[in-house]
């Protein structure tokens, strides 16, 4: 962490630790494929991550800790970007399904229902579902 790292806002810190999670699900295979690295900068631009930034958090995803927003819409749109990350190739690989299930427990999903979420994700993208009902189905499945 850089010291212009410091005076960075929370919601700047929790893009920047969101971009980080999609970065280790594309690098969950160890290639980032050009579809991948498409939907990476699409993300750092929607986040305003500056290149020097970017290329930081491509050399070192770990480096930067998971920060899940405090509002389940946030959340929700995280899985979005993270389940879309997972299909950016065309292939959804077993290294990133169980990455994405690492990441819902960070990102709040209680324990016991995190593969139904996870599964329900990856089942949402792979039929082209929009936000918003990607957000209703995922808010479905996780009724608690």
């Amino acid at each position: 962490m850089g010291l212009s790292d410091y005076n960075l806002s929370g919601e700047q810190k929790r893009n920047i630790a969101h971009f980080a999670s999609v970065v280790k699900l594309a690098l969950a295979d160890h290639v980032i494929t050009e579809g991948e690295e498409k939907l990476l900068k699409r993300i750092a631009k929607k986040f305003h991550i500056l290149d020097e930034k970017y290329q930081e958090i491509l050399e070192s995803p770990d480096d930067f800790p998971m920060s899940a927003p405090h509002n389940y819409d946030e959340r929700i749109e995280h899985l979005y970007d993270l389940a879309k990350m997972v299909f950016a190739d065309g292939d959804a690989k077993g290294e990133e399904a169980s990455v994405l299930r690492k990441i819902c427990i960070g990102l709040g999903f209680p324990h016991d229902n995190v593969v139904k979420v996870a599964d329900e994700a990856i089942h949402l993208v792979l039929n082209n579902e929009n936000l918003e009902d990607f957000t209703k189905a995922i808010k479905y499945v996780n009724r608690i």
